[in-house]
């Protein structure tokens, strides 16, 4: 793994996380080759899973599809150490996914348990999961009420928040990493459902072609994005970039994307590249805590990890 690699990865050891950031952490371990990581980090996520079957669930955490983002690593764990405990965890996810979670109106989870919302990041969090774990026809209607609820129409690109209850966005705002955890998590899907549904992959691989397509207009000419794409009085933002560079070098290797957007996602590769600092990490990205401003995250270092272990 290259020097870079290497450093990012430190930085991002020294986070402190929540759910779904160790979660997408582990991933990036899992795709990069560091197996003894990955099985680490799916360990801490079993130990702090809470009565309800989420995992990696740290004091009062109100997100229900978050904790989800574990449940790949931890069905990895299962098969790198033949340890019945995380079998038995990722069983509890699941089973909070498909019988407790609430949901909203036309069945898609909420994304909190404390209002009948669907943010665009479960996404990324809940369906790979599901379909990994097997749950392939939950995994598809699960994308197909995600989509339902948060693409507008006249944009093609998604909103950020969804509230039920009022039947209206609560964030109409096209926000970039959004719409990444969007199309990185529809790309997780594909690769996972099986041949018999060929009919299910194909139509979301065009979901994620023509989100894509639309997206790719709001680049820079430096290889990034505005934090909300078709904004351009918000900052800079590094994730965006990441995100939709790993679905297209995923898209493209696997076959169902065009090589035409590899021009894109070299430029954002590039860029992402250009920031990462001497301490490993990718600077400029939507910032932790509140992810209201540009700074550094968790995901912005997994998805740097992501990338790179995708890219040709």
């Amino acid at each position: 793994m290259n020097a870079t690699v290497e450093r990012v990865k430190r930085a991002m050891l020294g986070m402190q996380r929540q759910s779904w950031e160790q979660g997408v952490a582990a991933q990036a371990f899992i795709e990069s080759g560091y197996v003894e990581d990955a099985v680490l980090l799916a360990h801490d996520s079993v130990v702090r899973q809470d009565e309800t079957g989420r995992l990696g669930v740290i004091n009062n955490e109100r997100a229900v599809t978050d904790a989800a983002a574990n449940g790949e690593p931890v069905l990895f764990a299962y098969k790198q150490t033949g340890d019945v405990k995380y079998k038995e965890a990722a069983e509890q996810m699941a089973n909070y996914l498909l019988n407790v979670a609430p949901r909203t109106e036309n069945g898609a989870l909420s994304h909190v348990n404390h209002q009948s919302q669907v943010w665009v990041d479960s996404f990324y969090m809940a369906p790979p999961f599901l379909a990994s774990a097997g749950h392939f026809e939950e995994a598809v209607a699960q994308v197909e009420r995600f989509r339902e609820l948060m693409l507008i129409t006249e944009k093609g690109m998604h909103a950020h928040i969804w509230d039920d209850g009022e039947k209206k966005f609560h964030r109409a705002d096209c926000w970039g990493v959004g719409n990444g955890w969007a199309a990185a998590g529809m790309a997780r899907v594909i690769r996972t459902l099986p041949e018999s549904m060929n009919a299910d992959k194909e139509r979301i691989i065009g979901y994620v072609r023509d989100l894509l397509e639309v997206c790719m207009r709001y680049q820079r000419e430096d290889g990034l994005f505005h934090d909300v794409l078709d904004n351009p009085e918000t900052f800079v933002e590094t994730n965006a970039a990441q995100m939709f560079a790993y679905t297209i070098y995923t898209g493209v290797k696997e076959g169902w994307l065009d090589e035409r957007y590899l021009a894109n996602a070299n430029r954002m590769r590039s860029a992402a590249n250009a920031k990462v600092d001497e301490q490993g990490f990718v600077t400029g990205v939507c910032g932790s805590p509140m992810f209201d401003r540009s700074g550094t995250a968790t995901e912005g270092q997994a998805f740097f990890i992501l990338m790179e272990a995708v890219a040709f």
